[in-house]
């Protein structure tokens, strides 16, 4: 296996790693429910999806 001639710098591997973060997923506003949804995604309170029903939701007894 090939080996690395030089050290490579903490400066460098920081660069490298600039991108390498978390992202806190974008949340949205239900237009339907007004509950908090991440964006792109069904609404889990109330099953709606770009104003259409996407999911049936069962009702609480």
């Amino acid at each position: 296996m090939a080996h690395p001639k030089r050290k490579q710098s903490k400066t460098r591997t920081a660069k490298r790693r600039t991108h390498d973060k978390a992202v806190a997923p974008t949340i949205a506003l239900c237009p339907n429910c007004g509950a908090w949804h991440i964006y792109h995604t069904v609404c889990g309170e109330c099953g709606y999806y770009r104003g259409k029903q996407a999911i049936v939701k069962p009702e609480a007894v």
